[in-house]
C-alpha cells in the first residue's frame, strides 16, 4: 500500500499493485488499473519511489519465504 496526501491534506492508501500511471499534468495524477484517478500532493518521482519501496519490500518478503522452503 502507499500512503498518500490528498489537496485537502488528509492521507489514505492505495492499492499499489493497481497503479497503472503516475503522471504530473502539472498535479501529479495516480491512475488506477480500474481506470480511478487520483490527484495528489507528492511529486510523480515521490509516488514512483513509494512505490519502488514498496516492491522492494514485497520482494524482500518473498525471498525469505523461498529460502524457508528450500
Amino acid at each position: 500500500m502507499l500512503l498518500l496526501t490528498r489537496f485537502n491534506g488528509t492521507q489514505f492508501y492505495i492499492n499499489a499493485d493497481m497503479v497503472q500511471t503516475v503522471e504530473e499534468t502539472p498535479n501529479t495524477v495516480v491512475t488506477l488499473t480500474d481506470h480511478s484517478k487520483f490527484v495528489v500532493l507528492e511529486s510523480a518521482a515521490s509516488v514512483v519511489e513509494k512505490y519502488v519501496q514498496y516492491r522492494r519490500k514485497v520482494n524482500q518478503v518473498l525471498q525469505v519465504e523461498d529460502d524457508l522452503n528450500s
